[in-house]
C-alpha cells in the first residue's frame, strides 16, 4: 500500500501533467482557430478561379491542356500529408491506414502492375507510412512540411506538376483529413491530376454562362489559369490539414485532461481514506496510553 507521502507526490504529479495538457489545448485551439482563419480567406480567391474556367466551359470553350491529358496509369503518386509533431493521437495511423486502403482501390481500378509512389508530408507521416514499403515506394520530400509556408508549397507543387508533364507519373493523388470542423475531419483522397473538367461543372456553383470576349483566347486563358488552380487546391489541403491536425490534437489533449483529472479524483480520494485512517489509528493509540494510565 502506497504512504501518504507516496501518494502526495503522485497527486503533485498528476495535478501538473492536468495543468500542462490544459495549457497544450488551449494553445492547439488557438492554432486551429488561426487556420481556420486562413482557410476561409484562401477560399475566394479559389471561388473566383472556378468560375473563370467555369464560365469557358459553358461558353463551349475547349478545354484543352498538358494538365488535363489522361494516358493509361501505370505509376501513380500519393501524397500523404500528416504532422511532423505528436501528441495528435492516432492522427498519423488513420491517415496512412487510409492510403493503403486507397492503394488497394486504385490497383482495382487502375490494374494490379500500377506502381505507386507514397510522398509522405511530416516526420509523423513518414513513420506511419513506413510499413506500406511493401506495397508502395516511399519517397520522402525535404521541399515541404506540415508547417511550410507559401514558397516552399508552391515549390513543392511545381515539383509534383513537372513530373507528371514530364511523364514520371501518370496520375496524383492527395490523401489528407478534409477539415469539416472542430469535432469532424474526415479522410479524403483527390486526384490532383490529371485534372478533369467536370470538376468545375459538377458542383452547380456556376450555372449561368454569360457572353465572353476571350482576350488573347480560351487556349491562352486556360494555360494561365489552370496552374494558379492547381496551387490555391494545394494551398488550401495544406492549411485544412494544419487545421484537422490541431483539431485532433485538441482532442487528444481534452482526452489526456479528463483521465488526469479522473486520476487525480482518484488519488485524492485514496490520500484522504489513507489519511484518515492514520489519524484514527493515532487517535485511537493515544486513548488506549489514557486508559492504560
Amino acid at each position: 500500500m502506497a504512504t501518504l507521502r507516496e501518494l502526495k507526490g503522485r497527486i503533485g504529479s498528476v495535478a501538473s501533467s492536468e495543468k500542462i495538457t490544459g495549457a497544450m489545448k488551449m494553445i492547439s485551439s488557438a492554432k486551429m482557430h488561426k487556420a481556420e482563419g486562413a482557410l476561409r480567406r484562401l477560399q475566394p480567391y479559389r471561388n473566383t478561379i472556378e468560375g473563370i474556367i467555369g464560365n469557358l466551359l459553358q461558353a463551349d470553350a475547349p478545354f484543352a491542356s498538358p494538365l488535363a491529358a489522361t494516358r493509361p496509369v501505370q505509376h501513380l503518386t500519393i501524397v500523404a500529408l500528416g504532422s511532423d509533431d505528436g501528441l495528435c493521437g492516432a492522427y498519423n495511423v488513420n491517415i496512412a491506414k487510409f492510403v493503403e486502403e486507397q492503394i488497394e482501390r486504385l490497383r482495382i481500378e487502375h490494374g494490379s502492375s500500377v506502381a505507386v509512389t507514397i510522398v509522405p508530408v511530416g516526420t509523423k507521416m513518414a513513420k506511419a507510412v513506413a510499413r506500406l514499403s511493401g506495397i508502395a515506394t516511399i519517397a520522402p520530400t525535404d521541399v515541404v512540411t506540415s508547417k511550410s509556408d507559401g514558397a516552399a508549397i508552391k515549390s513543392f507543387e511545381g515539383a509534383l506538376r513537372n513530373s507528371f508533364l514530364n511523364g514520371d507519373t501518370d496520375a496524383v493523388y492527395i490523401a489528407y483529413m478534409n477539415f469539416r470542423s472542430a469535432g469532424r475531419q474526415v479522410a479524403t483522397c483527390d486526384r490532383w491530376l490529371p485534372m478533369s473538367p467536370e470538376a468545375f461543372t459538377a458542383t452547380g456553383k456556376h450555372t449561368s454562362a454569360k457572353p465572353y470576349l476571350f482576350e488573347p483566347d480560351a487556349q491562352h486563358i486556360f494555360e494561365s489559369v489552370l496552374p494558379m488552380y492547381l496551387l490555391s487546391v494545394t494551398q488550401e489541403i495544406f492549411v485544412e490539414n494544419q487545421a484537422s491536425e490541431q483539431a485532433a490534437r485538441v482532442m487528444a489533449m481534452q482526452a489526456a485532461n479528463d483521465n488526469a483529472k479522473k486520476l487525480l479524483d482518484q488519488l485524492r480520494l485514496e490520500y484522504n481514506k489513507l489519511r484518515q485512517q492514520s489519524i484514527t489509528t493515532e487517535l485511537l493509540d493515544i486513548v488506549g496510553g489514557q486508559i492504560r494510565d
